[in-house]
């Protein structure tokens, strides 16, 4: 005998459900937006370094997490200079850096490292990073 159990699913494509998103990439890479925000991030799109930077650092309540396509930025390395820029906010904040150079996708379990994607970051790399990242956030829906 089998027996089937239904779960309701309502929303469970929606890892990023109301995440406020920086994401710092070239005004060209519609791409990673449109992946973000099919994931149910409202996505706030900057395409200069040091004001993304700025940004993050003034009011870092502003945003749940922090996406960078670090090969427009000068490769995984620019990347992981500017997490270590961002200091304590850093700490906070989840980071997602993505870059073609990456080797081996990276979820660490502390917020003292930012999680590593290969570029182009697939919707299923950014869900399982975005699920990774924003583990700790509440979520209250009504």
């Amino acid at each position: 005998m089998r027996a089937i159990r239904h779960q309701v699913q309502e929303g469970a494509g929606l890892v990023g459900l109301g995440a406020r998103v920086l994401l710092l990439a070239p005004a060209d890479n519609e791409g990673l937006f449109r992946r973000i925000s099919g994931l149910g991030g409202r996505v706030d799109h900057e395409v200069e370094l040091y004001s993304a930077l700025d940004a993050l650092i003034s009011d870092p309540a502003d945003w749940d997490l922090f996406v960078m396509d670090c090969d427009a930025f000068g490769g995984l390395e620019a990347g992981r200079r500017a997490f270590a820029m961002l200091g304590l906010v850093a700490e906070r904040m989840p980071m997602i850096l993505t870059s073609a150079a990456c080797q081996t996708q990276e979820f660490p379990e502390d917020r003292r490292s930012p999680i590593l994607l290969r570029a182009p970051a697939s919707v299923t790399s950014l869900r399982v990073a975005m699920e990774h990242g924003l583990h700790n956030r509440l979520n209250f829906r009504f």
